[in-house]
Parts: structure tokens; C-alpha cells; sequence
């Protein structure tokens, strides 16, 4: 499998004159992974345990004390940063931070001008991405006067018209009301399956956490653990002590065996439980 990004043995302090002692925390320490393409892998952790440094080294704004960042085969550097970015689409918590165009169709050609892309391609790419997450009708529409999930659809047009390798979002549904998280998923699992896209989520939501092919796992700067939701959420107690939620289902599925109801397997949704539970309450 190709690889898309990926981090080698990576240390990083905010403290760099510290860094030299011992018993300096690190907000990094020998973190390593690797994102394939066409994969979602999801980067979840309780406050403080790392997430948001390595997205910020992952984009460059940061580099490793101590270590590799590669993406798209190369080690990030300060020559390569630039062409880097262009082939990301970075989408942040707060999309009213990411706003610099008058108008939704002025934001979202704003990294296609910076770029240099020809007038009429850019136009083009501008049409396609806001088609892509329905807010064509909101082209001339000044972005502040948008609701939540609104917002958050057009910054994701404006990485999209990237054409983007990697889709980096940083928190991008933590802000949002649960129509607001349900219609920026869709539009990723869509974009998905339709265009292979990879992508990397830094999340709380376990929705979104549930929808990814593996999960890494942080905790007080390096990786705890990363596998499929499956394999991540069979180490419940582990996960509980390092401050993480788990899923409503599987918590109701371990309730429910505790009362004595025999139960097939792991649930990880609310369907995929009350399907089990319609079907042996039926057979009987």
C-alpha cells in the first residue's frame, strides 16, 4: 500500500531550552505511524495527550524536535513546506478562523489564487467543491452569516478545490450540533467513496472515531495503541483509565450482560444492538 504520511520516531518540546534535562515533559515522545492511502485513521485522546501537536507538525506549522515527518514519500521540510500543503486539505475546529473572502465563492478560491491556478480552472474547481458539499446555492453569501454546519461545509469546499491527496481535519465537527456533525460526515464518507480520498480525522466524536479503518490512541504524548474500532474499543478498561469515552452500544451490550442477557458479539452501534436484541427477543 502506498503510504501518505507517516511519523518516524518524533519527539517534540514547547520548552526548547528544557529540553536538554531529563525530566523535561515532552508534548511529543518517539510517536510513529503511518496512514496509507485511501484510508481514514483517526487520532483520538483526552485534552493535553498530544493530538493537536502532531497535527500542527503534520502541516508544518511545527517540526520535530527529534525525528520524521514524511508525507507523500518525502521528509517535511522548510524547502518542501509549500508544494507539501498544496497537496492537503486542512479543515480546523473554528471555520470562522479559516474565513478571508467577502463571499462563499471568494473563500473558497482563496488558496486555488495563492496557488496560481489559471482563472477559468479555478472557477471551475470552485463550482465542483461547493456542488460537492451542496452550498452552490450559498456562492455569493457572505460566510459569517452562515449557521455551523454551513460554515464548516464551506471550508471544506475550499480544501476540496485543492484537489487535495490528504484531508486533515482537526476537530472540524467538535463545534458543530449534531445535524452539523451528521452532514460534515456524510460529505466525507461520501467524498470517500466516490474519490478514494485519504483521510485523517483528529476527533472526540465517536461517530466519526467509529467510521475510520484504524484509530490511533494518545495519551500523555506518545502512542497508547492503534488497530480497527473494533480491536481499539475491546480494551474498554484501558481506555476508561486513560480518560476516553467509549461507545453507547457497547456500554449498554456490557450492562446487558451483566443482567444475564446472552449476547453474540461486541456492538459498536446502536443498530447493530437493537438488531441483535429484535432478533433474539423474536426467536424466542
Amino acid at each position: 500500500m502506498k503510504e501518505i504520511a507517516s511519523m518516524h520516531h518524533v519527539d517534540f518540546s514547547y520548552d526548547i531550552e528544557e529540553e536538554s534535562s531529563l525530566m523535561s515533559p515532552k508534548a511529543l515522545q518517539d510517536v510513529s505511524f503511518t496512514l496509507y492511502e485511501g484510508e481514514w485513521l483517526a487520532v483520538v485522546g483526552h485534552n493535553g495527550s498530544g493530538k493537536s501537536t502532531l497535527a500542527k507538525l503534520l502541516i508544518g506549522l511545527m517540526f520535530p524536535s527529534s525525528g520524521e515527518v514524511h508525507l507523500f514519500s518525502e521528509r517535511l521540510s522548510e524547502e518542501n513546506l509549500w508544494e507539501t500543503r498544496s497537496r492537503m486539505g486542512i479543515v480546523f475546529q473554528n471555520p470562522d478562523n479559516q474565513f478571508v473572502g467577502s463571499t462563499v465563492q471568494d473563500d473558497v478560491a482563496f488558496a486555488l489564487e495563492n496557488n496560481g491556478v489559471p482563472h477559468d480552472i479555478m472557477v471551475k474547481r470552485v463550482h465542483e467543491a461547493l456542488e460537492q458539499v451542496k452550498m452552490k446555492d450559498y456562492i455569493n453569501h457572505e460566510p459569517h452569516h452562515l449557521s455551523g454546519g454551513q460554515k464548516q461545509r464551506v471550508a471544506i469546499a475550499g480544501a476540496l478545490a485543492l484537489h487535495p491527496e490528504l484531508l486533515i481535519l482537526d476537530e472540524a465537527t467538535s463545534m458543530l450540533d449534531p445535524q452539523g456533525r451528521e452532514e460534515v460526515i456524510e460529505i466525507v464518507k461520501k467524498l470517500r467513496s466516490e474519490i478514494g480520498l485519504t483521510v485523517l480525522s483528529i476527533t472526540h466524536d465517536l461517530e466519526e472515531v467509529l467510521l475510520a479503518d484504524r484509530i490511533l490512541v494518545m495519551n500523555e504524548g506518545q502512542v497508547l495503541m492503534v488497530g480497527s474500532p473494533q480491536e481499539i474499543f475491546q480494551q474498554g478498561t484501558e481506555l476508561e483509565q486513560v480518560g476516553l469515552d467509549l461507545p453507547f452500544a457497547l456500554r449498554v451490550s456490557e450492562l446487558l450482560r451483566i443482567a444475564g442477557v446472552e449476547l453474540l458479539g461486541n456492538h459498536m452501534t446502536e443498530e447493530e444492538l437493537v438488531n441483535e436484541l429484535w432478533t433474539f427477543h423474536f426467536s424466542k
